[in-house]
């Protein structure tokens, strides 16, 4: 058997049995017309209000005054006990007798309802982040102070925006909320109105948040959409003229630009978006096309290209390479490695030597005058980077491929060590002791005229004055493994 005890500042308790029949119910008044509600309300007894909710008491019955539980609540200057009632379905506009209403009473007690809690949120503070306007009506005016904040420096705004509730934002913005302070991690409301992807809430922000603000910020509300992956508030804020290329300050990181938030959360119609409105590829330290090799997404790694991003760029703050990046990320994808190659990846760099055979064509080719001896060695050569244990299976397989992509090439020693082991080497032999032929030495030469960006631009491939055959071998159809595969 389940009961529970009320406990009401005065001679009575009220006994209530939740299994069995009573004549008592939790609606039962006193001579004087007060309820069980009303009373536990009027003494302050917040717990005995959660107590009475959870088992079913209304909060629109009132006593003989026709006040209602949230108006005796709010005369007990008590959020805990206004804030429970709400939740509980309390009605703000029910008035008494005499017209009178919560917030009438509100205001005369001074709105004395703004205590902070342990992490300095305001009543009002957590009214606006769980989308209750009628405790922002209570909370408001003329006591509250709806620009205050959080020992994190979350602003009353700053919360109403990540809930999205325009009725919350209108009201505090009406009673003087500021929408252009940012809190101690440099977040305005904007920013977490576009992250959460609230379209109302960032409509109504754009026009009142400053320039001057953002810059301060150190951010764009487009990298919070890219980030938050909202394509409809991003879409926004680029026809409101956000710079799609504004850069990130203040954040000792990679990320840059809008476009790497996008690319690093695999959110192709973001990246789609930000690309058409000139978004740039070469801005971030870690180049996002290096992001979405090493992410397996072939998707992406196509639309970059597509819009002229760098294949033969480099990142050497973990591996200072003599070939470029991205060969490291794509050893064991071959449906990568051949987008790359047929992309326009300088396939020869990777039989740029150091060791040995120094009077081979590839060293003729391999350095420009201004490099000193040093810089050439402290390069990684490719013969070291795939000598290493996890990776010296794949080399054959890798090598195999590249010379489809280079002319007459001589292997340093190391290299050649490495791939005598490998099955592949017998056919590596044959294409190596055999003059290359006169249509691949045309097409290397026709290539190595176009730039990357032509490259990869279908318009400018399809303006090429030649035959469609001639233009499928320029391009490496007969290799386009992601067509064959992936596309519809």
């Amino acid at each position: 058997m389940c009961s529970f005890i009320v406990l009401i500042p005065s001679v009575r308790i009220y006994n209530v049995n939740t299994s069995t029949s009573s004549d008592l119910t939790l609606e039962e008044q006193a001579e004087d017309g007060e309820t069980a509600l009303t009373l536990a309300a009027e003494a302050g007894l917040v717990e005995n209000v959660k107590v009475l909710l959870q088992h079913g008491a209304s909060p629109h019955n009132t006593n003989s005054k026709n006040e209602s539980p949230l108006l005796l609540a709010v005369r007990q200057r008590s959020y805990e006990m206004v804030f429970t009632l709400i939740m509980g379905g309390a009605f703000v506009e029910q008035v008494c007798l005499t017209k009178w209403t919560a917030t009438h009473e509100a205001a005369k007690v001074n709105g004395k309802v703004t205590a902070r809690d342990a992490h300095g949120v305001t009543p009002l503070g957590i009214a606006a982040e769980y989308s209750h306007p009628e405790c922002c009506m209570l909370s408001a005016p003329p006591g509250g102070d709806v620009n205050a904040q959080a020992s994190n420096g979350d602003t009353v705004l700053y919360d109403a925006a990540g809930s999205g509730d325009l009725d919350c934002i209108e009201l505090l913005l009406q009673h003087g909320a500021n929408p252009n302070i940012a809190s101690y991690a440099y977040q305005l409301p904007i920013h977490r109105a576009a992250y959460e992807g609230h379209f109302l809430a960032l409509r109504t922000l754009i026009p009142i948040t400053t320039k001057r603000a953002i810059r301060l910020s150190g951010h764009s509300p487009i990298h919070s959409a890219a980030d938050g992956g909202h394509t409809v508030c991003l879409e926004l804020l680029i026809q409101r003229g956000f710079d799609v290329n504004a850069l990130l300050e203040n954040y000792g990181d990679l990320r840059k630009t809008p476009l790497f938030f996008a690319v690093s959360n695999g959110d192709v119609t973001s990246a789609e978006m930000l690309l058409a409105a000139g978004a740039r590829t070469d801005l971030d330290p870690l180049r996002c096309i290096l992001v979405a090799i090493r992410a397996e997404r072939y998707d992406l790694v196509h639309l970059l290209l597509s819009h002229g991003a760098e294949v033969n760029c480099y990142f050497r703050v973990i591996s200072n390479t003599v070939f470029p990046t991205a060969l490291q990320y794509s050893l064991r994808d071959h449906v990568m490695l051949r987008m790359l190659l047929n992309s326009g990846y300088d396939a020869h760099k990777c039989f740029q030597c150091c060791h040995g055979n120094t009077k081979s064509r590839n060293n003729s080719l391999s350095w420009s005058l201004t490099d000193s001896v040093d810089v050439r060695l402290s390069c990684l050569q490719f013969c070291e980077f795939v000598s290493v244990s996890w990776l010296v299976h794949l080399v054959g397989s890798v090598v195999r491929m590249l010379l489809d992509y280079v002319s007459h090439v001589s292997l340093c020693p190391n290299l050649q060590r490495i791939l005598e082991r490998r099955p592949e080497w017998s056919e590596i032999c044959d294409i190596l002791g055999q003059p290359r032929s006169l249509q691949h030495l045309c097409r290397l030469v026709i290539r190595g005229h176009m730039s990357t960006r032509m490259l990869n631009n279908p318009e400018s491939v399809a303006a090429l004055p030649f035959p469609p055959g001639l233009k499928h071998y320029l391009t490496y159809r007969e290799y386009d493994l992601y067509s064959d595969r992936f596309s519809t």
